[in-house]
């Protein structure tokens, strides 16, 4: 008799414990209470500022994930940890699934920061002195962009036989001003300001050094595959959240606020 109760008993809470963890596997697919990634600084400013507020407003709750890096926001949207995130291009998303045999993909450009060209010691392009030194990022996509960005002011010419985003200094097949180009990391470029004559840097690495890009020599006229991208789960590009995240970004709403607390940022040519 002892036995048979044993037996019932343990039946009972295997069932009990098979239950809780069926429902806590996943969460309802059109669940509103969601998660979404961003990088700290401008990305997760536009999260808390411009996208957020009006998906509280269709019902949804939303917890805002801050992340340091730029390789843990796409782990966690495969893993599901986060429904959608905000921090990367195109370029970067793309060649992310490729690296990582991963399926994300796109939703919408929205407004990005450009890369911005700063000077100590000139106020104009016509100050940039013969052989100056120039520092670039020193990563592929970032050194493209910076070299474009020249190439757009007449500074440069880059081999028109190439693939433009994928240019790099041995590209460059004119250099009237005998630019000298000096690659660095990406997050040092704000530092370099001290030291070299001419600095491309990238927006958000810009604004996290409290640079002002009002304040830069000029901008990047950034192509759209460079502006980042509200980014989800392939699966869920027709989900109800992706809908309505779209119709947030695209409402006048959205764009007022991108107006108001993000001067400075390039809009994509959807909302041009």
């Amino acid at each position: 008799m002892k036995k048979f109760l044993l037996a019932a008993l343990l039946f009972v809470l295997a069932t009990v414990l098979v239950a809780c963890g069926n429902k806590d596997e996943s969460k309802p697919k059109d669940s509103k209470d969601i998660k979404i990634g961003a990088t700290a600084g401008p990305y997760s400013d536009m999260l808390n500022k411009a996208i957020i507020p009006q998906l509280e407003k269709k019902g949804y709750k939303v917890k805002t994930v801050e992340f340091s890096d730029y390789v843990q926001p796409n782990k966690a949207l495969d893993s599901g940890d986060i429904d959608a995130n905000l921090f990367q291009h195109s370029i970067y998303l793309e060649n992310f699934n490729e690296q990582n045999k991963m399926k994300l993909t796109g939703l919408i450009n929205v407004p990005t920061a450009p890369m911005g060209f700063f000077a100590k010691d000139f106020k104009s392009i016509d100050g940039i002195k013969d052989g100056a030194k120039v520092a670039i990022a020193n990563d592929p996509s970032n050194a493209a962009r910076t070299l474009l960005a020249l190439q757009e002011q007449g500074l440069i010419k880059i081999d028109p036989n190439i693939e433009e985003l994928k240019a790099s200094e041995k590209d460059v097949v004119e250099n009237p001003k005998n630019l000298v180009f000096q690659p660095i990391e990406a997050a040092g470029l704000p530092r370099a300001i001290d030291s070299a004559d001419l600095v491309g840097v990238p927006g958000n690495f810009a604004l996290a050094a409290g640079l002002n890009l009002q304040d830069a020599l000029f901008l990047e006229n950034m192509p759209d595959k460079f502006r980042n991208v509200i980014a989800v789960k392939e699966e869920n590009k027709d989900s109800q959240l992706a809908k309505d995240i779209l119709e947030i970004v695209k409402s006048e709403e959205f764009e007022k606020i991108i107006d108001e607390e993000f001067k400075g940022f390039g809009k994509p040519d959807w909302m041009k």
